[in-house]
């Protein structure tokens, strides 16, 4: 396996990770979950990716789970998640500031860890204010939840807005943008 820096930053990732959106709390259990996971360590893969929403969380509660019973050392690993879609309730979706830091402490307490290295904003959020998005991803990283935020699905305007505030403030910009890139999905070509 080769490893990449992760953007800009220094954190060094497997060119190829494990994601589960569609697999773990849908099709897989625990049990199955740390075959894979097992299947993808011992190919290289450190690059582990999850979201609140994939399964209505229960894909967080499983890798973390099927991590811990592995016995895996969490400095080994580079876990990310993504905050956008936590519940039907009016502020447990969206990137304001409510729903990031207690969307983060939720998707953590079901990994049963005490940080992500990645937080991604799951989609962009047009009735946020860019700063106010940016300002709590920081609030996040300051606190040692999260190491690096990023973005999913945003477009180039935004990914440029989110740095022009960054820099303004003189705080973190995304080191990423993780865009829906698979074999049924190719308009976007990854660099």
């Amino acid at each position: 396996m080769q490893y990449k820096n992760l953007g800009r930053s220094g954190l060094r990732v497997s060119q190829l990770s494990y994601g589960a959106w569609v697999s773990f709390g849908n099709q897989l259990d625990v049990k199955e979950a740390k075959t894979l996971l097992q299947c993808c360590r011992d190919h290289g893969v450190n690059f582990f990716d999850n979201a609140e929403v994939y399964a209505n969380g229960r894909a967080e509660e499983i890798m973390g789970q099927a991590i811990r019973e592995l016995g895996w050392k969490r400095s080994d690993l580079v876990i990310s998640t993504k905050i956008f879609w936590g519940g039907q309730g009016p502020n447990d979706k969206g990137l304001s500031r409510k729903h990031i830091v207690e969307g983060t402490k939720a998707s953590l307490k079901r990994l049963d860890m005490d940080y992500v290295d990645v937080i991604y904003c799951h989609r962009p959020d047009p009735s946020t204010p860019m700063e106010e998005t940016v300002r709590a991803m920081n609030h996040v990283i300051d606190h040692g939840w999260a190491f690096y935020w990023g973005t999913s699905e945003w477009s180039a305007q935004q990914i440029t807005e989110a740095w022009a505030v960054a820099g303004r403030l003189d705080l973190v910009g995304p080191v990423v943008e993780q865009p829906e890139y698979n074999l049924l999905s190719r308009h976007k070509v990854p660099s």
